[in-house]
């Protein structure tokens, strides 16, 4: 799913978190999932994880599962962004399963981690830069980053005294919505065009939501997988690389446990639906 890491924490924080906590302290009560049928929670439009086309890597993994789980598969759609997948679909027991979760969301029970993965730098392959990671000269030299506000890449690029200079850049991609109390998504094939046209100098983004667009590019494109933790002045370091897990509601222990024996006996299956989605897998 589409998510926003905190780079305050190690945790994935959805945007609206103090929203989230509330959510689920109201929808509390028990209510055990369907023994025969997965339901699993899935936006309708947000590609590359989830569409009614079923289009998604995450939609994929959803079939192995259910298949290795010898359970008919039901898609619960949800036109809202995939942030609000827990709040509004999961704790509210509309489904019964979110796919691609951080392994440490304290909303949700958590599977073992079926895969890791982090943030990457990508930029045109004919480009003179050398990217390696944060401390890279070269990063100096350029204006436009294509990243997601919020997100780790944001906390680097005000590290590196770049955001303010890329501000106004990086309200165009969302053609200048408001923000404000509201969320608003950066579009990932959006950001990978501008990156492949030149619009943009370079993008840092969460390598899951843009490895599709960049196999894709008719502009061949580098992109190099950021250090697990940057380092910054204040000692404590921002983490780019996050483990990925299927959520379930606290009370589901029999389907959380049915999901992690699942989840070993599918690993190849997924993890080719990974590899060929060219997503780099740590």
């Amino acid at each position: 799913m589409s998510i926003l890491k905190s780079y305050n924490t190690k945790k994935t924080v959805h945007i609206i978190s103090t929203l989230a906590l509330c959510s689920t302290a109201l929808f509390s009560a028990h209510s055990y999932a369907s023994t025969d049928t997965l339901r699993v929670c899935a936006a309708a439009n947000e590609l590359p994880y989830s569409n009614k086309s079923e289009q998604g890597f995450e939609n994929g993994i959803a079939k192995v599962l259910a298949k290795k789980m010898n359970r008919e598969l039901e898609f619960v759609w949800s036109d809202k962004a995939a942030i609000y997948l827990v709040t509004e679909m999961l704790n509210k027991n509309k489904c019964d399963v979110v796919i691609g979760l951080d392994s440490d969301d304290s909303r949700i029970a958590t599977s073992t981690p079926y895969y890791k993965s982090g943030y990457v730098f990508v930029y045109p392959e004919k480009s003179a830069l050398n990217i390696k990671g944060w401390a890279s000269p070269d990063l100096l030299t350029l204006n436009k980053f294509a990243i997601v506000p919020g997100s780790p890449s944001e906390a680097m690029l005000r590290e590196i005294g770049k955001y303010e200079g890329t501000f106004n850049y990086l309200m165009s991609l969302i053609n200048f919505k408001s923000r404000r109390n509201q969320y608003v998504r950066y579009q990932p094939d959006r950001m990978i065009s501008e990156v492949a046209s030149g619009k943009a100098d370079i993008a840092h983004v969460w390598a899951p939501e843009v490895a599709r667009y960049v196999k894709s590019s008719r502009e061949p494109l580098t992109m190099v997988v950021s250090s697990a933790t940057a380092k910054t002045s204040d000692g404590e370091g921002i983490v780019q690389h996050f483990e990925q897990s299927i959520g379930v509601r606290r009370d589901d222990k029999n389907l959380l446990k049915e999901i992690n024996i699942a989840l070993q006996q599918s690993d190849s299956e997924i993890k080719s639906i990974l590899q060929e989605e060219g997503i780099p897998l740590l």
